[in-house]
């Protein structure tokens, strides 16, 4: 048997957490007789190496990382947990594939309640990382989402990456922008949610949440892993 590990980055955000619990549910729905287990990078318990220490005497394991790119996480914490053990291994992230941004789409219609202005700027509110695989994992999704909704749209990132969420806004209202939305391209409620609400913008999306589209995209990935 095969396990997959979901692997979150961990938030003190009880609404976060029950997000992602929802989305691990989710998968299980979807992977009937595949053990699912969930382990994280930061903040919460069970840790990612701990989880591939315990499963690994048992089964083959796949580690599908909770997040929308790549980065310190997946390059250095889930790489380190998994390194000798060979029955482990991990896959991509989450946010490059086509079905993020028709999620992230959703969100902005529901943000915007269904009608589209002229004038309307999207700013992709990334997390950010100090891996440069992480911006090519972030232009993909805005590339992805350039051709799902009738706006612009740029990058600005929460934290590590530049420009910073508030500097691309505040670049879209120079260009001339009559509203700013922040498409939150986060997977769950919690802190860096918070910062993207405070980054000026006149609309916030919703996170991604736990989306069956979502849960399909984790599901791809064990399979292709």
């Amino acid at each position: 048997m095969t396990t997959l590990i979901a692997c979150s980055h961990g938030t003190d955000s009880g609404a976060g957490r029950a997000t992602i619990v929802r989305l691990v549910e989710m998968v299980r729905e979807l992977l009937p007789g595949v053990r699912v287990v969930q382990a994280f990078v930061d903040v919460q318990t069970p840790a990612i190496r701990d989880v591939v220490v315990e499963e690994s005497t048992e089964d083959d394991l796949v580690v599908v990382p909770l997040l929308l790119s790549a980065g310190h996480h997946t390059a250095v914490d889930i790489a380190d947990a998994i390194a000798g053990h060979p029955g482990a291994r991990r896959t991509e992230p989450l946010g490059s594939h086509p079905l993020v941004a028709h999620v992230l789409a959703t969100r902005l219609r529901a943000a915007v309640s269904g009608s589209w202005r002229a004038g309307d700027r999207v700013v992709l509110a990334a997390a950010g990382s100090s891996d440069p695989a992480a911006a090519v994992d972030v232009d993909t999704a805005a590339e992805h989402l350039r051709a799902l909704i009738p706006a612009p749209v740029s990058v600005g990132y929460v934290s590590t990456m530049r420009p910073r969420i508030a500097d691309a806004v505040a670049g879209s209202r120079l260009e001339g922008a009559g509203r700013v939305i922040a498409a939150s391209h986060l997977l769950a409620p919690g802190f860096f949610a918070g910062l993207v609400h405070e980054a000026g913008a006149d609309v916030v999306s919703a996170p991604l949440g736990a989306d069956p589209r979502i849960a399909q995209v984790i599901v791809e990935r064990f399979r292709t892993a």
